[in-house]
């Protein structure tokens, strides 16, 4: 059953307090939906659901540790109630990462990243699912990163999780078969502008940029929009994605050229004191959509960049032709 409208739809979005969720929350509330949003901090997440009212959309702020079975089950009867039943589109975007050498960042801060960004996922999953099979429809949306195909040296435990999220919607996907306006949808973003860097934890003792080209948070919450009026089951934002998955698939060692290359980087950035970031707590800083990494000068390395990866992806192709 497609949608036409998300005029007074239920949509849930976890992590709607910064970057992509408090994104995917204006866009949804552009559309008139009835946002429930979720996340830790909840000056933050006020802030956010007055900002989607002002859009014109009906909002409800639910404070959600997604690391809690009890909180995620509250968020979803919160919900529930506020739909009058209903839940129509639930986004699982909450999300932590820890960046570091494996060994020396603590287990704790691995074991961290892992509740929030793969077992999280599945608690709103299996707390959403009940009610979309009592309705017999619904969409449930998953951010999963490039990350979830090209591991991420030196953000181990993040690469785990992605890797294993898209495992989980695979076969949560295969389970649903019967289910045919059940929907679960992937959303591969490329490295996105968001608050992460700065907030993240950081047991590498140096100062972390994400490297360009960097997408704009909104262009993934319009794809969650799309995703929502128009489920399938995955969609790339930002062409290094795919560029990105065309070079791991075609490149032999590309796991060790890529850690190398993360290492050399890291070596050469500013020594700071390792953090925790927002691992276990909401983060310190200016909650908002846009990390502030992107400038004007991005555009022209973004084209440089896409365009040499892609002439590297063409290479590729063009040698495994020859041989």
């Amino acid at each position: 059953m497609k949608r036409t409208s998300l005029d007074g739809a239920v949509v849930v979005i976890t992590g709607a307090s910064s970057g992509i969720g408090r994104a995917a929350a204006q866009a949804f509330a552009r559309q008139r939906a009835r946002v429930v949003l979720a996340a830790r901090d909840e000056e933050a997440l006020q802030d956010a659901t007055e900002e989607c009212r002002a859009l014109g959309a009906e909002a409800l702020a639910v404070p959600t540790d997604m690391t809690l079975s009890d909180s995620v089950e509250r968020l979803a009867s919160a919900a529930a109630e506020f739909g009058g039943g209903r839940i129509d589109v639930w986004v699982n975007n909450a999300g932590v990462g820890a960046v570091g050498a494996f060994d020396e960042t603590p287990l704790d801060a691995h074991e961290q990243v892992v509740q929030t960004d793969l077992i999280g996922y599945l608690r709103g999953a299996h707390v959403v699912l009940p009610y979309f099979k009592q309705q017999r429809e619904g969409t449930l949306i998953n951010t999963q990163s490039v990350g979830s195909w090209v591991p991420q040296p030196f953000a181990v435990a993040y690469s785990a999780s992605k890797f294993g999220l898209r495992g989980f919607s695979h076969a949560l996907r295969g389970e649903l078969a019967q289910w045919p306006h059940i929907h679960v949808c992937d959303i591969y973003p490329s490295m996105v502008d968001t608050p992460g860097f700065r907030d993240g934890g950081n047991y590498a003792g140096r100062s972390l940029q994400p490297p360009p080209p960097l997408c704009d948070p909104r262009q993934v919450a319009d794809a969650m929009v799309s995703l929502a009026l128009h489920p399938r089951h995955t969609t790339s934002v930002g062409v290094t994605a795919t560029l990105l998955r065309f070079a791991h698939f075609l490149t032999p060692g590309f796991d060790l050229l890529s850690g190398l290359m993360t290492g050399a980087a890291l070596r050469r950035a500013d020594r700071v004191a390792p953090s925790s970031g927002n691992l276990f707590h909401p983060a310190l800083g200016q909650r908002r959509i846009d990390g502030g990494w992107r400038h004007e000068a991005d555009r022209q390395r973004t084209l440089l960049i896409a365009g040499g990866i892609a002439a590297g992806v063409v290479g590729l192709l063009l040698a495994r032709r020859r041989r």
